[in-house]
């Protein structure tokens, strides 16, 4: 290869001396500041080792010293400024390519120590705990500008540790967020079965408690009768109807036989009707209404209190001065015309009942009543009572306000034409 000077490598290599390649390498002396280039090329002899022989002189000198063309001269020189340059470009180019041998094999992540500086860290460290006896010397200070030089190099770890632990980070979120992002569509693609499920679990589960419930209701000791309160008992004797239910102690209230109570019930001719509640967990609630007597009938010496039925309530001595007595001859308690008079004494209003002292009746058709003042009322069948119970009211209000204290005769039979005739 032609350089620009214009002269071949190849061929300045091989014009060289051979005792110039044959010369033994010497071993490096520490480094001289080099001279000027003109000195050593103008000196030919600095640049052959110091054990090379010297050329032959020849011992006939010319006074007048020869002078050698211009080509002979620049010949050598080149050659050695080639050598040189291609020596000094080669030493570059081994310190650029360790160089970067170096970079590439350095990581952020690895902690680089270099054993030697350590060694020496070590040392220093040992030599200034070892007191007084220590002398500051060119080396301690060479230790230590290295020691701190190590320290500065340690402590340039941090930053690479401080960026692999946010690294660590940003790929934990981005690890959280992606898993967070596949739940979501899992549960978006799933929505209708979860859904589903859900509805089929609480079917299920209402239908568990429902059945547990009834389990629990029916044959558990846990909703078993305890208690029995009785209520709206005058005349009743509550001890007695609560000892008659007694029986139900210790059933479930699910499971209480109300046929037994009905007829324990109607053991007691007093109680008219009666009405059973259960109160969870442990309590029968039972009701009554007693019988009210109506009409007074008179047996022997003694007065009985009557109800509609045709049940004596209660026998007294003396005659109720509050209650009609019953001309019933020769019917019976509770035949069909009992309960027609019984019916219409019902249907009178408070403020003509209170005027009744009698009642009678021979039929059912033929129904008559005695007021305090002696005047008769005549009633007839006991259909449309409540018509007749008004007309009725409204004639002894007008009687009385007329001509009180005259004894008279209310004919309320038709209830469209009520009369009154005088009474002889």
């Amino acid at each position: 290869m032609k350089r620009p000077e214009g002269f071949d490598e190849g061929d300045a290599r091989r014009d060289a001396p051979a005792e110039a390649a044959e010369a033994p390498r010497q071993r490096r002396g520490p480094s001289k500041p080099r001279l000027p280039f003109r000195g050593r090329v103008a000196d030919d002899r600095e640049a052959r080792p110091a054990s090379a022989p010297e050329p032959p002189v020849d011992e006939t000198v010319d006074p007048t010293p020869a002078v050698q063309p211009d080509a002979d001269t620049s010949g050598p020189q080149r050659d050695r400024v080639g050598a040189f340059a291609g020596a000094a470009g080669r030493r570059f180019g081994a310190g650029l390519s360790t160089v970067a041998d170096r970079l590439r094999e350095y990581t952020p992540n690895e902690d680089h120590r270099d054993p030697e500086a350590d060694r020496r860290d070590a040392e220093r460290r040992a030599a200034t705990s070892g007191g007084a006896d220590h002398d500051a010397t060119v080396t301690d200070v060479l230790d230590a500008t290295g020691a701190s030089r190590t320290d500065q190099h340690a402590e340039a770890p941090i930053g690479a540790r401080v960026r692999a632990a946010e690294t660590a980070r940003e790929a934990r979120i981005a690890k959280r967020r992606r898993r967070l992002l596949e739940r979501a569509e899992v549960r978006r693609f799933t929505r209708r079965s979860r859904h589903r499920r859900a509805a089929w679990i609480t079917a299920a589960s209402v239908v568990l408690v429902l059945g547990v419930s009834i389990l629990v209701a029916v044959f558990s000791p846990l909703m078993a009768l305890r208690t029995i309160e009785i209520k709206g008992t005058d005349r009743v004797d509550e001890s007695a109807l609560r000892q008659a239910l007694s029986d139900q102690i210790g059933t479930p209230l699910a499971r209480l036989d109300f046929d037994a109570i009905k007829r324990d019930v109607a053991g007691f001719p007093l109680i008219e009707s009666y009405v059973t509640e259960e109160a969870p967990p442990h309590t029968l609630v039972v009701t009554v209404t007693e019988r009210t007597p109506v009409v007074a009938v008179q047996s022997g010496s003694t007065f009985d209190l009557v109800d509609p039925a045709g049940i004596v309530v209660q026998s007294s001595p003396k005659r109720p001065a509050t209650m009609p007595l019953a001309d019933i001859g020769r019917a019976r308690l509770g035949s069909a015309s009992f309960r027609t008079m019984t019916e219409v004494v019902l249907a009178l209003p408070s403020t003509v009942r209170s005027q009744v002292t009698r009642v009678a009746g021979s039929t059912a058709d033929d129904v008559t009543l005695t007021l305090k003042d002696g005047s008769t009322v005549v009633w007839g069948s006991p259909d449309d009572s409540d018509a007749k119970a008004e007309l009725l009211a409204a004639l002894v209000k007008d009687h009385a306000a007329r001509n009180p204290g005259v004894v008279v005769e209310y004919d309320v039979s038709a209830p469209d034409n009520g009369v009154i005739r005088a009474k002889d």
